[in-house]
């Protein structure tokens, strides 16, 4: 039976494929301030802006490949049950190959409306405008959980990490919740791999934690090969 490895990502994975995140910015992502473009309240002030923002990004990441740090994940399912949590919105790891990825925060490529959100579609690399509907008649949004919204897949996230064999953090701070807080359903004892550059000032269940502190692309192929050469049966 193949041991079970659950990976968490931030948007350090993604910065090696040209894709900038807003912490990395003072605040600014793409220089528009978070609240104005990451909040309901945003949205409410000025959904044209907000609207034309997700339209910039969903074009960017439909171009964006996934880097080295993606492919060797998707590499793991040679050897593992490979489960990916990612706070990204930008499909990379699907385009990696990886079979199986929880997206906390949304996808880019995903829209739904505004009055039920549980109506979903996906639009690929396409613009969505004001006017354009839902098939409930209601203003299409991004699917991307704001600042201030419920998360609504983190409690299957928390399961998840309940059945690790093994677990990774993979250029992610460790300062976002609710998805921070997952690594305290990790059970105690299972090894913790944490790949970035810097170390997250986090408390960890496991005694067992090593710290890679390298970029994803830089560290993630050498623990893979690890992983692969000291767990496969």
């Amino acid at each position: 039976m193949k041991k079970k490895i659950v990976i968490l990502t931030g948007a350090g994975i993604s910065a090696e494929s040209g894709l900038k995140t807003f912490r990395d910015m003072g605040g600014l992502w793409e220089n528009f301030a978070i609240e104005d473009v990451a909040s309901p309240e945003g949205w409410r002030r000025n959904p044209e802006l907000v609207l034309d923002f997700y339209n910039q990004r969903r074009k960017q990441a439909f171009a964006a490949l996934p880097n080295a740090g993606h492919l060797a994940l998707a590499k793991l399912e040679e050897f593992f049950e490979v489960k990916i949590i990612t706070q990204n919105v930008d499909g990379l790891h699907e385009k990696a190959g990886s079979s199986f990825v929880i997206h906390l925060h949304g996808e880019l490529s995903k829209v739904r409306s505004v009055h039920n959100e549980a109506l979903v579609k996906d639009i690929g690399s396409a613009f969505i405008e004001l006017g354009d509907l839902a098939e409930d008649g209601a203003q299409l949004r991004p699917h991307i959980v704001w600042f201030g919204e419920q998360v609504p897949m983190i409690e299957v996230a928390a399961e998840i990490c309940q059945e690790a064999d093994i677990f990774m953090v993979i250029g992610t701070s460790l300062q976002v919740y609710p998805a921070a807080g997952l690594l305290s359903y990790v059970p105690s004892g299972v090894p913790v791999y944490v790949i970035d550059p810097s170390t997250p000032s986090y408390s960890f269940n496991s005694t067992d934690v090593r710290f890679v502190q390298k970029t994803a692309v830089e560290g993630v192929p050498v623990v893979v090969e690890e992983l692969i050469n000291t767990h496969k049966k």
